[in-house]
């Protein structure tokens, strides 16, 4: 179980990485909206996404038991890593933004596929409402779609007007990303601020 401190640390890493999401997704309205540097912002604003998330896995990792706990954290890890790749590619030039699109959609599926086996895992249901649990496995579920986008990395897929149909299943995991995602990090910090303050203020289980 996480003492003071860690659960505060916790809360506000989860806090970081809602607030990167969302703020991520915005900038890529605003981007299509009127154009200029949002759409660099919103690459580097889903690499942070990635990196945050993969901090937040190893935080949380005595969280999960059993062989899952080390198979979810290295998925978490792995696929932070290719949110960083995804976004490196793009704003690099080295490819265009479909092609990299595709790769930050397998790496967000990784990530995505740990927050699934968290949300269900006896450590989280003891102390997280029900509700927020089944928001983290919905946003863990629709981030997995992304790893359908992966025969479109080997294929080289980078044409999103020529792109085959079944890549669009991979790429509907930005709705866990940037919207049910972020909702889910957020209310965590929430609870978890909570949880701290209801800790400081009762030190010995007492309340005196």
């Amino acid at each position: 179980m996480m003492n003071e401190a860690q659960r505060q640390n916790t809360g506000r890493l989860a806090l970081a990485i809602g607030i990167a999401a969302a703020g991520s997704a915005a900038c890529l309205a605003t981007y299509f909206a009127v154009q200029g540097p949002f759409g660099t912002i919103n690459d580097i604003g889903n690499a942070a996404t990635g990196v945050l998330s993969a901090g937040l896995a190893w935080r949380l990792r005595r969280e999960i038991t059993g062989r899952a706990a080390n198979l979810s954290v290295g998925a978490a890890i792995v696929g932070a890593g290719l949110t960083v790749a995804g976004s490196t590619l793009v704003v690099s030039g080295t490819t265009g933004f479909f092609f990299a699109g595709l790769v930050s959609s397998v790496g967000f599926a990784g990530i995505g596929a740990w927050l699934v086996v968290l949300n269900k895992g006896d450590a989280m249901t003891a102390v997280l409402p029900r509700r927020l649990r089944s928001l983290g496995i919905a946003a863990g579920a629709l981030m997995a779609l992304g790893i359908a986008a992966a025969p479109g990395i080997v294929l080289r897929l980078d044409d999103m007007a020529a792109a085959p149909a079944w890549v669009w299943i991979g790429l509907l995991g930005w709705l866990g990303i940037f919207v049910a995602y972020p909702a889910w990090a957020i209310w965590l910090a929430s609870v978890e601020a909570r949880l701290y303050r209801q800790a400081i203020a009762m030190p010995d289980g007492t309340g005196a």
